[in-house]
């Protein structure tokens, strides 16, 4: 009989300001001053429903506060900020997704909604993301 031990599943991830990424491709803004977060150790976590970002981070690619949310946590019920879009990049693919704050101790979480629109899946045994199967393993949005 096999064991198949489940481990957390960690990926590199880019984080652009959406804004300052739509500028440099309109020509209004250097790409290099396209604030912007390098991630190597990005937490994916399917009992997550957002993004996730440690304060510094939301701080460094200078998103603006969007509203306040509650937010059900293994710590109870808590109130976090939701700030504006960001451009996620994962492995080649990107989405455009909303970020939740969270307190500089925690990592960048990956939830369920980045996750349905880069359109991957984890693969528990071998640790990883990989393109859903369902789709060949290319990127694509469901409309049905």
């Amino acid at each position: 009989m096999e064991i198949v031990t489940m481990g957390k599943v960690v990926v590199a991830a880019r984080v652009e300001n959406l804004q300052d990424a739509l500028q440099a491709e309109g020509g209004k803004l250097p790409p290099e001053k396209v604030r912007a977060a390098e991630v190597s150790d990005a937490l994916v976590d399917t009992g997550a429903t957002a993004l996730s970002l440690p304060r510094r981070l939301v701080a460094q690619l200078g998103l603006m506060r969007l509203r306040t949310r509650l937010v059900r946590t293994a710590a109870g019920t808590l109130s976090f900020g939701v700030y504006e879009p960001v451009r996620l990049k994962v492995q080649g693919r990107d989405c455009m997704v909303e970020v939740m704050e969270l307190p500089d101790d925690c990592p960048v979480l990956i939830g369920q909604v980045p996750l349905e629109l880069l359109d991957f899946v984890v693969d528990p045994t071998g640790r990883k993301l990989i393109g859903n199967p369902e789709h060949g393993g290319e990127q694509m949005i469901e409309m049905f």
